[in-house]
């Protein structure tokens, strides 16, 4: 802090109720997603959680067996 003019990088504080305020007016301007939006997004998720969990099990099994293999050469 350079000095204590109460600014930090250029900009004045603001009241409690100010922040409040511009925190309800920025929420406004979000575009928020309908619900079969946020239902098909979940969904998909899911999905390709499965998938990449299926890989990386198939990928870990496989990689499992090459060293045990390679172990068992010794």
């Amino acid at each position: 802090m350079a000095s204590g003019s109460g600014t930090e990088a250029g900009r004045p504080k603001v009241s409690p109720g100010d922040f409040v305020r511009q925190v309800r007016q920025e929420t406004r301007k979000v575009a928020w997603p309908t619900r079969r939006e946020t239902m098909v997004t979940t969904i998909m998720v899911f999905i390709l959680t499965t998938v990449l969990a299926l890989f990386f099990l198939g990928v870990d099994w496989v990689l499992a067996s090459i060293v045990k293999w390679l172990v068992n050469l010794g």
